[in-house]
C-alpha cells in the first residue's frame, strides 16, 4: 500500500501498544524505521534521521507522537529536505492497548499509557502533513483508511 512512495516521512500517531511497530513490519519492511524504544535519545535519533533525509530514502517515525508539538518536528524537517508527510492515526480505546500491552513482552506501566492518552491530539491536515490515514484493528487484522476530518 505505502510501496509507491518516494521521499516520504511517515509519522505514526498512537498510544503505547496501538500497533504501530506491528504495523510497521507489515506495511514497512523495507523503509528505514526510527523508534526511541530502539534508539533511546533524541540526539542520536536527530543524527539518523538526517542520515536518512540525506540519502533520500523513505522514513518512518515510530514513536507515540501524540502532540501536535512532537509532529511539528518531522514536518519541518520533511518540508525543509523535500520530502512529503503521511500520518498514520492509530485508533484504539486505552482497554483495548491495556489489553494488547498484557501480551507484550515489555509491558508500558499503566500510567504511561494512561498519560499518553490523556495528551493524544488527533491529527489534522492544519499540521501541513501531505495525506492523512486511520487505523484500526480488527480481527487481528489492520484496516487502513483514508482520513476523514469529521470523524
Amino acid at each position: 500500500m505505502f510501496k509507491e512512495y518516494t521521499k516520504t516521512i511517515f509519522i505514526l500517531i498512537g498510544i503505547q501498544a496501538s500497533g504501530k511497530t506491528t504495523f510497521c513490519q507489515e506495511y514497512f519492511c523495507d523503509f528505514d524505521i526510527v523508534s526511541l524504544d530502539i534508539i533511546k535519545t533524541r540526539k542520536r535519533e536527530d543524527k539518523i534521521i538526517n542520515e536518512i533525509i540525506n540519502s533520500g530514502k523513505n522514513l518512518v517515525i515510530d514513536n507515540t507522537n501524540s502532540t501536535i508539538e512532537e509532529r511539528k518536528k518531522y514536518i519541518d524537517i520533511a518540508q525543509q529536505n523535500g520530502y512529503k508527510t503521511v500520518g498514520i492515526y492509530f485508533r484504539s480505546s486505552v482497554d483495548e492497548c491495556l489489553k494488547r500491552n498484557s501480551k507484550r513482552g515489555k509491558d508500558v506501566p499503566l500510567k504511561g499509557i494512561l498519560a499518553t492518552a490523556k495528551k493524544l491530539e488527533q491529527p489534522s491536515y492544519s499540521e501541513n502533513f501531505d495525506e492523512l490515514y486511520y487505523v484500526k484493528i480488527e480481527d487481528n487484522k489492520f484496516i487502513v483508511s483514508k482520513w476523514n476530518e469529521e470523524l
